[in-house]
């Protein structure tokens, strides 16, 4: 079956489909696989396959054809088709809930080089990490999985993954809810603060700030009782923000100053870089540049501090988009690099390295 073909009996299996002849569309498309010779019209078959099985409920068929979709990418060397075919693999892992699966491979999307399919599907992968966080109760980081997935929307004006993330976003709310009702009923503190944090980051990303600003309060206050000095950075790195969105920046600034405190005491160098990269926003927007030069200059410091250097170029690691890859021996290079180096151990402490892992 060659290229037009093909084409056409997608086109068909699709008429089939949106008509609810499902089982047909099926029939079609299975056909086009096992006969097909063009390696553009299977990847696109394999893609028609997954959405009918992930709508139908069929997650282990939908995971199979995932699977395959991916090799077929490798095949084409096409960094769209490798995009789009590793978000399906994620997808079908969180569909089975097989979370750390599906968090893995929306990370190996995100550290692909860049794509055209990078701004269409990006959300949807940011989309699929907060559904897989959320699956796992990590509450924190499956809110920050949606608020980029709800910017991708808004930027791309993508009103169906706005949707979607709406939804998600209610199922998170739902459990933060029930799980701030158990922390209540056994006197659990540390949950208490950490239920009110997601809830105030919850309103403030939906603009409530009136509604959001009492929430930090009350988290900052079981925060500073029970002694967690890093809850309190992240309680003021979200106020920082709150006085940011109604343009009190000497406020915001005030905020920063206090975390940047909190997160030197406690030697959390993350916290640090991103506490400097705002901080450095709005000094810029307030023409402050004496304050904006010392920002990057304790940004970089930072940076050094962590030692997130490749060992080759010696480049920064995460200043740009890159695939990077770990050895064995748990030693990190840009991808590129090891490729141009003829070493076959590792270049920083020479011991074999015949499996690596991409990050």
């Amino acid at each position: 079956m060659g290229q037009d073909q093909t084409k056409q009996q997608i086109e068909k299996g699709l008429r089939l489909y949106q008509s609810n002849h499902t089982e047909k569309a099926l029939q079609v498309w299975m056909k086009v696989l096992e006969k097909s010779a063009d390696p553009a019209g299977r990847f696109r078959v394999l893609g028609c396959l997954v959405t009918a099985h992930s709508e139908m409920g069929r997650y282990r068929e939908m995971l199979k054809f995932a699977v395959v979709q991916v090799d077929t990418a490798r095949e084409l060397e096409d960094a769209d088709f490798l995009l789009e075919s590793y978000l399906n693999l994620a997808r079908s892992n969180e569909k089975l809930c097989e979370f750390p699966k599906a968090i893995s491979y929306c990370k190996t999307c995100l550290g692909l080089p860049g794509s055209r399919a990078g701004a269409r599907l990006g959300g949807q992968v940011s989309l699929s990490m907060g559904n897989a966080f959320l699956g796992l109760s990590l509450f924190q980081k499956a809110l920050e999985s949606f608020e980029k997935a709800l910017r991708y929307a808004h930027n791309n004006d993508d009103t169906m993954l706005e949707c979607r993330v709406c939804c998600s976003l209610g199922s998170f709310y739902a459990q933060v809810k029930e799980s701030m009702k158990i922390a209540l009923q056994h006197g659990d503190r540390p949950l208490q603060a950490l239920c009110l944090l997601c809830f105030a980051d919850i309103h403030r990303g939906r603009g409530d700030l009136e509604t959001a600003v009492p929430r930090y309060d009350s988290a900052m206050s079981i925060m500073t009782e029970i002694g967690n000095r890093l809850g309190q950075v992240q309680v003021l790195l979200g106020v920082a923000k709150c006085w940011m969105a109604r343009k009190a920046l000497d406020k915001a600034l005030d905020a920063i100053e206090r975390a940047q405190d909190l997160a030197e005491e406690v030697g959390n160098k993350l916290s640090q870089l991103r506490l400097h990269r705002l901080a450095e926003d709005i000094c810029r927007s307030k023409g402050l540049q004496r304050e904006v030069r010392a920002h990057i200059v304790r940004f970089h410091s930072c940076v050094e501090e962590t030692e997130l250097y490749c060992g080759l170029c010696g480049e920064a690691i995460g200043e740009q988009n890159g695939r990077l890859q770990a050895l064995p021996c748990a030693h990190l290079f840009h991808h590129r690099c090891l490729q141009r180096n003829a070493a076959r151990g590792c270049p920083n402490c020479r011991r074999a390295s015949m499996k690596p892992g991409f990050v």
